[in-house]
């Protein structure tokens, strides 16, 4: 029996983490470095064509890791003030190895509003395929053969396991200046099934996203060595994103310190202020570096120090991510404009 027992821990345990990873999102840390899972009124927000790569591993030290990998493109059309993108991710969550694969386009549309003022509504369609690598990994109770135990179990015939696709629709907006912008997004709008039993009903919890930021001058550096005849940036960033998904909140919170072409920032996780089921809802301190290079290159890599329940013991978040905006072919010639959004690219 107490094998019997063992089993049915383990049959709870996996269902719970299923059942807590389909209902949130993923979350970045370098949320700005995947502009277009952010929101998709970012879509060509550089003026010129992109792309990037993101790359997540969450508590690498337990099972239960959360891991993804996502790449995006994107570019802007001039001629009708319109940006697209395309965005691509894949994530494996959880002991049972629950896997999204996602595929989502966008369109955006930049109004000017008054001189140095821009706002750029965008919308978003997404399609979903997941599946669950059960078989070896997750037992149900009536797969147990009472009798004999340790003999494995039959196949399910729920259907768990299969693939299964959704489709996701997502719309946002971001109003910016030269040094300023502030951004809203709803993801799941139609909140779309994601039960993973036939003829059961999970919808998926819309998502709601707010983020903001301004960018605070500091003394220039020296000149840059690329004969442009300009100074090296250097600037304070601080930034806000806060999250809403059914149950679930979440705050970042911190600034970016940019010395050309190095960058680092810190911030906070977490709502302290609100509980949720008797728990503070404290997540981790972020920290991370990067480097911004004048043709277009961005890399960098933040860490997740857990001060959540799970601790440091779990391994944190380690977070990577590389972009680079392709030099326009006008290379020399005059930009079309002076002001471009200016969130961080990390």
């Amino acid at each position: 029996m107490s094998v019997l027992k063992n089993l049915l821990v383990l049959v709870a345990l996996n269902l719970a983490l299923i059942l807590s990873a389909s209902a949130q999102d993923l979350q970045y840390s370098q949320y700005y470095a995947a502009p277009l899972y952010l929101n998709p009124a970012m879509a060509g927000a550089e003026l010129s064509s992109r792309v990037g790569f993101n790359y997540r591993n969450q508590w690498p030290r337990y099972d239960v890791q959360f891991t993804s990998m996502s790449a995006y493109y994107d570019t802007f059309i001039p001629y009708i003030n319109s940006g697209i993108g395309v965005h691509v991710m894949q994530e494996s969550e959880g002991v049972s190895k629950l896997r999204s694969t996602s595929v989502s386009l966008q369109y955006s549309y930049e109004i000017r509003l008054a001189e140095n003022l821009y706002f750029r509504p965008g919308i978003q369609s997404t399609y979903i395929l997941r599946e669950i690598g059960y078989s070896d990994r997750l037992i149900f109770a009536k797969d147990i053969d009472k009798i004999n135990p340790l003999e494995p179990p039959e196949d399910s015939s729920d259907g768990i396991g299969e693939q299964f696709g959704l489709y996701s629709f997502t719309a946002g907006g971001i109003l910016f200046t030269n040094n300023a912008w502030i951004g809203v997004a709803a993801h799941h709008l139609n909140k779309p099934n994601q039960s993973l039993l036939a003829g059961e009903s999970d919808p998926l919890p819309m998502k709601l996203s707010f983020h903001a930021g301004f960018q605070i001058p500091l003394e220039e550096g020296s000149m840059r060595r690329d004969f442009s005849h300009i100074r090296k940036q250097r600037y304070l960033m601080p930034t806000v994103n806060y999250k809403k998904q059914g149950p679930f909140e979440q705050l970042d919170l911190g600034t970016y310190l940019y010395l050309e072409p190095i960058l680092v920032g810190a911030w906070y996780r977490g709502l302290p202020f609100k509980t949720r089921e008797g728990q503070v809802n404290r997540d981790a301190i972020v920290v991370m570096t990067g480097i911004n290079l004048v043709n277009g290159l961005n890399v960098g890599y933040s860490f997740d120090y857990t001060i959540s329940q799970l601790g440091i013991k779990s391994g944190g978040a380690h977070e990577v991510s590389l972009s680079w905006t392709i030099p326009s072919r006008n290379q020399g010639k005059p930009n079309l404009r002076d002001t471009i959004l200016p969130s961080p690219k990390f």
